[in-house]
């Protein structure tokens, strides 16, 4: 199965940009209730995911509110790395980094970011084909 059915594509995903201050990343974190957000630079390519947890720590040791106007992303440091995955991944991979995250970031052979791969979608899918159910029946 090519994973590319369960993309969600990059026009469709909420992202941050490297070059964002971290008070905008916190603004647009909390408009859309997510815990973490796939991060791009401005190449294009996949960054990393930051989390509320990240700017929380990042906040703790810079106490000085007007920092978060000064430092952009770039200059966080992730606590957890989210390794992204390439469009020709297997199902099986990609079921096997879904584990640990709520999504997993799909990058392009020329590692551009070109979206997310949600773990719902993915437990959806393999519920339909252990159960051999549509969701509509369930």
């Amino acid at each position: 199965m090519n994973i590319a059915f369960f993309l969600t594509p990059k026009k469709d995903v909420v992202f941050l940009k490297t070059t964002m201050t971290i008070r905008k990343a916190l603004d647009v974190i909390d408009a859309h209730s997510f815990n973490e957000m796939p991060v791009i630079n401005s190449e294009g390519e996949y960054w990393g995911t930051l989390s509320q947890g990240d700017i929380l720590h990042f906040i703790r040791g810079n106490p000085d509110p007007r920092r978060l106007l000064r430092f952009r992303i770039k200059d966080l440091q992730p606590r957890m790395l989210i390794k992204p995955v390439r469009i020709n991944c297997n199902i099986e991979d990609l079921i096997m980094v879904s584990i640990g995250q709520n999504f997993v970031p799909v990058i392009d052979d020329n590692d551009k970011f070109i979206g997310i791969i949600k773990r719902s979608a993915i437990i959806t899918y393999c519920y339909q084909r252990l159960f051999k159910k549509s969701m509509i029946e369930a």
